[in-house]
């Protein structure tokens, strides 16, 4: 039987690529500006394109060639937890444990509006829930917020947060913490990656019936596991 041709995506801000770790027959590129990050996330995924360069730009320039678009921009402005650190006070409470204030950074919805306006494929923008309320009004999945052009259906999630060993956390995410060689935070990293198993559920729900056929040929997979994801 001859195979459809595959869903050309485009997964930004790609980190190590947890939220590709399931997605099965699709033809990828990534982009990650951080060369190390990078170079675990083409290790992890050989057969996938890896671009080092700016995400935001890289989106405005190639949108036209991609069927799926998945953006995670970078979530620290946005944090309950920055804001909540930047208030803190210090144990013998006189001094304040300052994150000095800083502007929201504004290309989350830039993304959001540009492809709402002229991306033709699906797309997905993700983020962390933020300390203000949305501009944009999102779906909350857990500890995420989703903005897309097609329904998310909601499910359940499970614990994870709550890990703070490295080994734990990456044990989590399904990865191997030995092949995470970087001189940037491993604990940081494996919290950036969205859970597989939901960026699985939202990918099929964005081409349900075309990612499921193609699914078929690829490894004769059938049904859909359950909705509760951590």
């Amino acid at each position: 039987m001859k195979q459809d041709k595959k869903i050309k995506v485009l997964n930004l801000y790609a980190g190590i690529g947890g939220n590709r770790k399931l997605w099965k027959n699709v033809e990828v590129t990534a982009i990650e500006n951080d060369k190390e990050i990078a170079k675990i996330y083409q290790d992890f995924f050989p057969n996938d394109k890896v671009i080092v360069t700016d995400a935001h730009q890289y989106l405005l320039e190639n949108y036209k060639e991609f069927d799926f678009i998945w953006s995670s921009p970078p979530c620290p402005t946005h944090s309950r937890v920055r804001k909540f650190l930047s208030k803190k006070k210090s144990k013998d409470g006189k001094e304040y444990i300052q994150n000095k204030p800083i502007f929201p950074d504004m290309k989350l919805y830039e993304e959001i509006i540009f492809l709402d306006n002229y991306f033709n494929g699906k797309w997905v923008v993700e983020n962390v829930v933020s300390y203000y309320k949305p501009l944009i009004e999102p779906i909350r999945i857990g500890r995420h917020f989703f903005w897309s052009n097609f329904d998310i259906p909601k499910i359940k999630i499970k614990g994870g947060s709550h890990l703070s060993k490295i080994g734990e956390m990456a044990k989590h995410k399904g990865f191997d913490i030995k092949k995470i060689k970087t001189s940037n935070r491993k604990d940081t990293i494996l919290r950036n990656c969205v859970n597989s198993e939901l960026a699985l559920h939202i990918l099929k729900y964005s081409f349900k019936k075309l990612y499921i056929k193609q699914i078929k040929l690829d490894s004769n997979e059938t049904g859909e596991k359950s909705k509760t994801f951590s």
